[in-house]
């Protein structure tokens, strides 16, 4: 029999010998004095012997075969030889001069991966195998998940942008479900406009904690606890539905756990990522709003029709409880082997933070140059601008399928997937801008000229999209929402404008910027979607109770973001 790995003296694992040589493994398998070692399924306990082939197979299907259960056989065939990682334990011993059990074999190829993924001892793993025969143990490292690999800030960054998808999800399924709620328990477009508006007070008010609890703690602490205060908030919407004040409570706490996520988002990404690649990696992470919007209004509408609007909040709820269990486990796994500086000062933040006073924690508060802040006009320009972007953002979000069904007379169904579009279209825009405002900034333009660029284009879009709308033009009605389609996709521009100058401004009080900013920018969601309702209950007029006031907002933004903007760095603590 021809020895298995014929060019070289030592054992061979995809390509990658192990040295010794045949000669030092023994003699019983006729390979010029070479004794096979014995190996064992660590998951299985299998007592398996590796296949006696030619290094040509290496990456094909191996075989194993287990004589206790019969001559079964345990057939492993990968998909691609380089996602199989084998680590092998196994003790070896030579016929002459055989190391005593229990001894220490010197250890095997530091290299902790072969050529093709293969892992080959480790200096802990040099001890003999379990029994007298030296057998030994395999165990499989899969190359799975798919991002296994990846670098630890994009972990964070993907993980982050899936919270944000079932943020919004949560954030939209009110929309749709107010429909069937207001007819179940007869409520007017005032009593709605109440109930789908409470959501913004909670918002509202946690904004500021929110960006200094970012600070104080580090994102990810504040990012986990916003997701499970809002996931359980949302849950409970279906128990509490049938009392007014217990509703508007429940919804005032889904909007004080999402309202701290942005603020906790913004802390991420100024401590993990540089300047060129912020652009898109704000886009990514809040354009999982618009997936979420999608997300929502896609399952909704479905769920609503054969189990009821109620388990719309109970499923809802549970992606939210489901991402939380996993990120608890992502944080605790990458916490054992990140070592990038901001990971790093992120946690001794987070260990000095626990051992804190109520005291110390007042002072804090104290030490944020909250003066020189709003000194600044660039600040006060952000800050106009986030109320004017929301005006726009959450009267559409909250309004739209009413619109669509009222006014252009699609039923539940049809007014959910036809509000779908501004957002889906809105994941395609957001990428444009991101990349081509990096690319911009890559190539030497000043970083206020983009963002003033981009957040133009986000403001002047909607606000001649709406026109038509808010002018009876005589136009079909699919004409009506392509035009607003556009409109609202290319408002996501504002990802690569407003959203980036609080990190462009102060990577240091990023998270207090946006608090600050969002805080305002919260009120068109209490005041404006209220108010929504109350003047179409009065005028009965979309022109007047939503796109006008829309369109005044955009165009006034738009003026002062062009005069004021300013992404200049500015040292606040001075």
């Amino acid at each position: 029999m021809p020895a298995p790995f014929p060019h070289c003296c030592s054992l061979q694992i995809n390509n990658t010998c192990v040295p010794g040589g045949r000669e030092k493994i023994g003699k019983e398998k006729g390979w010029g004095g070479a004794k096979m070692a014995k190996f064992t399924l660590k998951a299985e306990n299998f007592c398996s012997f590796l296949p006696q082939t030619t290094s040509t197979t290496v990456g094909k299907a191996f075989a194993f075969r287990d004589k206790s259960v019969g001559g079964s056989y345990f057939q492993l065939s990968p998909a691609r030889p380089s996602s199989l990682k084998f680590r092998v334990l196994c003790g070896i011993r030579e016929k002459e001069g055989v190391k005593k059990e229990g001894e220490t074999v010197p250890a095997v190829a530091p290299s902790h991966q072969g050529v093709n993924g293969v892992r080959v001892g480790e200096a802990e793993q040099g001890r003999l195998g379990r029994g007298g025969d030296g057998g030994g143990e395999v165990g499989f490292d899969w190359n799975w998940p798919p991002w296994k690999n990846l670098p630890p800030r994009y972990k964070l960054i993907g993980t982050t942008s899936l919270a944000f998808v079932i943020c919004n999800m949560d954030k939209v399924n009110l929309s749709v479900a107010i429909i069937p709620m207001s007819n179940q328990f007869g409520w007017s477009s005032s009593t709605a406009g109440l109930v789908q508006s409470s959501f913004f007070w909670g918002y509202a008010l946690s904004q500021l904690p929110g960006g200094w609890l970012a600070k104080r703690f580090g994102g990810r602490k504040v990012l986990e606890l916003g997701v499970l205060t809002w996931s359980c908030a949302t849950a409970l919407v279906p128990l509490l539905a049938g009392f007014m004040p217990g509703l508007v409570f429940s919804r005032i706490l889904v909007g004080i756990g999402e309202g701290v996520s942005p603020s906790a988002a913004t802390d991420l990404i100024a401590r993990t990522i540089p300047l060129q690649e912020r652009s898109r990696a704000v886009a990514f992470v809040f354009g999982g709003l618009s997936v979420g919007s999608v997300t929502g209004l896609l399952l909704a509408p479905a769920l609503i029709q054969h189990y009821g609007w109620e388990s719309v909040f109970y499923l809802f709820g549970l992606f939210g409880l489901a991402w939380f269990i996993g990120f608890q486990t992502m944080v605790e796994q990458e916490a054992s082997y990140t070592a990038e500086p901001a990971a790093n000062s992120s946690s001794h933040e987070e260990e000095k933070s626990q051992g804190s006073s109520l005291e110390e924690l007042g002072e804090s508060m104290n030490d944020v140059p909250w003066k020189a802040i709003f000194k600044s006009p660039a600040v006060w320009a952000m800050i106009y601008a986030h109320f004017c972007g929301s005006w726009g953002h959450y009267n559409c979000l909250s309004w739209l399928p009413t619109y669509f069904s009222e006014a252009l007379n699609l039923n539940l169904t049809e007014a959910a997937w036809v509000s779908i579009l501004p957002p889906l279209a809105s994941v395609f825009v957001t990428n444009l801008a991101a990349q081509l405002a990096d690319k911009l900034i890559s190539s030497g333009v000043e970083t206020t000229t983009v963002r003033k660029f981009c957040q133009t284009v986000g403001f002047l879009a909607p606000a001649l999209c709406m026109i038509p709308s808010a002018v009876d033009l005589g136009l079909h009605p699919w004409q009506v929402v392509g035009i607003l389609t556009a409109g609202l996709a290319l408002s996501s521009f504002s990802l690569s404008g407003l959203y980036c100058t609080h990190q462009d401004i102060s990577p240091e009080y990023a998270s207090i910027l946006l608090g600050i900013t969002s805080t305002t920018g919260a009120v068109p969601g209490i005041v404006g979607v209220a108010l929504t309702g109350y003047l179409l209950d009065t005028t009965h007029s979309w022109t007047i109770s939503l796109f006008a006031p829309s369109i005044f907002f955009y165009l006034t933004g738009t003026i002062v973001w062009l005069v004021f903007a300013s992404s200049k760095p500015q040292n606040f603590s001075s």
